[in-house]
């Protein structure tokens, strides 16, 4: 890499790795909120009962699906900078109007809401990643961006655990506070992303000298992805008779299985190993710092070894190794060791992202295949947390037990759209292309017949 590329680079990381870091941080604490809540009253105050709880986790989750066809669209045509700022906005708004809710139909309305307004979130950073920088430079920064989920969990129960310890809360209860405080500093995030977040690797902000202008133009070559307005259907229909597209998303949906419910059961799963309510919200401190070390070591393992996939399905086995000591072992508070393993799940599905990243081209079907995926990173997400029955706390063992065998599937389908896309390389390196391509010509990766995708 030259020195003007490494000054290039310097700048996109400067000027908008930390706010798409910062976004992804709020959403994750924001949506995570009622884990807390659980153990400061939220049940109690909301009259909650039998599987109320479950189902204001998997509300969420269907305002995310409900948004995603409306989110691919407006991709297409609106600036991402000031969109993202928009819906930033509203999800704090919305975030801190839930301390309002009163009883479980008020607030399943305002985390319908809350699910609504963070859905187009996700694709919207993985898009402006996938743009901005190279493919072999994707995986630090997409790793970086989910690293911020792992953040999420040490920042959010600290706040928590804060506002948790507060006495003098004006005649309101510790749980609305959680509302209240981390929707208002959302909406001041959004409203700072809306001028400040650049969303063009050409933007006059970032000062390219003319070297690095021509750099843009060769890095946008190499991620395969220019933007454009016109929405090629042949993309989408090519991405749909795909079997490795299918693999990933039946493999996102099975690994959000589990994603849905830790997130929303962590505090009360740690609660169940026999620690008070305050304590079990410090522990899920730790479930951070081993999201945080699983992600380093999968991105760290797929730059020295170059195997995105082999290094997830690694990953997965830690996962299942970890749910499987969470139902054996008879000593709750040695449970710990089997929960922190189990939050491996994050570094996997931050590498099935990247693979997808790294290897589909074209930007109608690039956005295609990141708004499917969502919807069934939505559909994981919506029926996860049904799977923990109330009768079964605090082990949870039938939610357990389902996870472990849906990653294993995950494990198949990934060694699956690997062979897949390897089957492709052999092919294409066996009888290389004579025709040059231009990534301005917006072809797909299976017409492009120099693409080899990264495995």
């Amino acid at each position: 890499m030259s020195t003007e590329e490494r000054a290039l680079v310097r700048k996109i990381d400067f000027f908008v790795m930390p706010i798409i870091c910062t976004i992804n941080l709020l959403q994750f604490i924001d949506k995570s909120t009622i884990n807390y809540a659980a153990v400061m009253g939220f049940k109690e105050d909301l009259q909650l009962v039998d599987n109320q709880y479950s189902l204001l986790g998997s509300i969420f989750y269907l305002g995310y699906l409900l948004y995603q066809l409306p989110n691919n669209y407006f991709l297409q045509r609106f600036p991402i900078g000031r969109y993202i700022g928009t819906i930033v906005f509203v999800w704090g708004a919305v975030l801190a109007c839930t301390a309002t809710g009163t009883n479980f139909s008020q607030m399943a309305a305002l985390r319908f809401l809350l699910g609504f307004f963070e859905a187009g979130i996700y694709p919207c950073l993985t898009l402006l990643v996938s743009t901005f920088y190279r493919r072999h430079e994707q995986a630090a920064r997409l790793g970086a961006f989910w690293l911020c989920n792992g953040i999420a969990l040490v920042v959010g129960g600290l706040i928590s655990y804060g506002i948790g310890r507060m006495t003098n809360t004006m005649g309101l209860t510790n749980w609305q506070w959680i509302m209240i405080i981390l929707g208002c500093i959302t909406s001041a995030m959004g409203v700072f992303s809306f001028f400040c977040l650049i969303d063009n690797p050409k933007a006059k902000a970032l000062n390219l000298n003319a070297e690095q202008e021509i750099l843009v133009e060769e890095r946008t070559r190499d991620n395969a992805v220019v933007r454009t307005t016109t929405i090629k259907r042949d993309q989408i229909l090519e991405a749909c008779k795909e079997l490795r597209f299918w693999c990933f998303c039946v493999a996102c949906l099975l690994i959000n299985l589990q994603n849905g419910a830790m997130t929303i059961y962590n505090a009360q799963i740690t609660e169940g190993f026999g620690f008070t309510g305050l304590d079990s919200i410090l522990l899920t401190i730790g479930a951070g710092g081993s999201t945080v070390l699983f992600i380093v070591l999968g991105v760290w393992c797929v730059n020295k070894f170059k195997q995105t996939l082999y290094t997830a399905c690694g990953l997965m086995f830690i996962d299942i190794i970890g749910l499987i000591l969470l139902i054996v072992i008879p000593t709750p508070r040695v449970k710990l060791v089997g929960f922190y393993m189990a939050w491996s799940y994050c570094a996997a599905y931050v590498l099935l992202v990247t693979s997808i990243s790294n290897n589909v081209s074209g930007y109608t079907k690039k956005i295609f295949y990141n708004g499917i995926l969502m919807v069934f990173y939505t559909l994981g997400n919506f029926c996860g947390p049904l799977m923990m029955v109330e009768t079964q706390a605090p082990t949870y063992v039938g939610g357990m037990v389902g996870y472990c065998c849906a990653n294993v599937v995950v494990v198949i389908l990934l060694l699956v759209a690997r062979w897949q896309m390897s089957v492709m390389n052999k092919r294409r390196l066996a009888r290389p292309s004579s025709i040059l391509t231009n990534v301005e010509d917006d072809l797909s990766d299976q017409q492009d017949s120099n693409f080899l995708y990264r495995l």
